[in-house]
């Protein structure tokens, strides 16, 4: 298990982000948390394997329509297993 940090810019909040990655992160049995920031970004923690992990981040680079992600900050490192299911914040 791995954990991955990200921060999300582009017109990513009032478009239904944290929903569908809420969705999707279930979807793939990811545990951790999404919330907006107050810069406009979106902050997702996230645990689980490494393959699924690459699985949600491709979907978090195009996010749902009608997102447009700019950019992504992305940062592994070890899963601490605090998490029990996903979350929105």
């Amino acid at each position: 298990m791995v954990r991955l940090a990200l921060k999300i810019y582009g017109r990513v909040q009032g478009v239904g982000y944290r929903y569908e990655a809420y969705w999707k992160a279930r979807k793939l049995h990811i545990a951790g948390f999404i919330m907006n920031e107050p810069d406009g970004s979106v902050y997702i923690e996230a645990e689980g394997t490494e393959e699924v992990l690459n699985e949600f981040l491709m979907w978090c680079r195009r996010g749902p329509w009608p997102a447009k992600v700019e950019r992504i900050e992305a940062e592994w490192g070890e899963a601490s297993g605090k998490f029990t299911g996903f979350k929105i914040g």
